[in-house]
């Protein structure tokens, strides 16, 4: 199984989408700096994460989440308590 998850960074107003198999051991990993575009961003929350069956199809909808349609579809779907937009 494959997880997209998106984080969200309540000290700075700062998403994050990723992939991976774990999400619990790959969100500790944020949170210990361990991933350079986010270490300077800490502490990261999960807010939402959607199960695949196989990394092909994680990979196309962490692409479209990262895209413009994504980031409307996360602004109007996505609500992390304590968010500014």
């Amino acid at each position: 199984m494959y997880f997209v998850y998106v984080l969200y960074s309540p000290s700075f107003d700062r998403y994050y989408i990723g992939m991976t198999q774990d999400y619990e051991k790959r969100l500790k990993e944020h949170n210990n700096g361990k991933t350079k575009s986010t270490k300077a961003f800490k502490p990261w929350e999960i807010i939402y994460k959607e199960i695949f069956n196989s990394r092909e199809e994680a990979i196309d909808r962490e692409k479209y989440l990262k895209s413009a349609a994504g980031r409307r579809w996360r602004k109007e779907n996505i609500r992390p308590r304590g968010a500014t937009e």
